[in-house]
């Protein structure tokens, strides 16, 4: 029945303009603003619907994920640019923060936006 609907995922900030700082100037996102919402345009074709939300509280999850051809030179450029790499137990992550020895997924590191919601670089094998 869904099968051929134009579905997004979402998730809530606590500030559009920071996420639009964020994503669109930090990141490289291609992103426009549509009646206070931001939408985040990637390289999949897929967009990705940011709210606003008061009460925001940050995903426990991974809510983005973004797969890179080269994870070493895609954490180096995002540690050159002040983000912060995330660390979680047993994960067997090396001095960069990135999880190399994760059967049987791909190595990947994650970071947070401003809002404190979890996002990835991953290289697949």
């Amino acid at each position: 029945m869904l099968g051929e609907s134009r579905a997004f995922s979402g998730f809530s900030v606590d500030s559009i303009e920071t996420a639009r700082k964020f994503y669109g100037e930090t990141l490289g996102i291609r992103v426009s603003e549509d009646m206070g919402m931001l939408f985040l345009h990637l390289g999949s074709g897929a967009d990705v619907l940011v709210y606003p939300k008061d009460d925001h509280a940050p995903a426990t999850y991974t809510v983005l994920n973004f797969r890179v051809d080269d994870i070493d030179e895609a954490v180096d450029g995002l540690a050159a640019l002040g983000i912060a790499f995330e660390r979680y137990e047993g994960f067997g992550q090396d001095d960069k923060g990135i999880a190399r020895e994760n059967p049987p997924g791909p190595a990947i590191a994650w970071f947070k936006d401003p809002a404190g919601n979890v996002l990835s670089v991953l290289q697949e094998p």
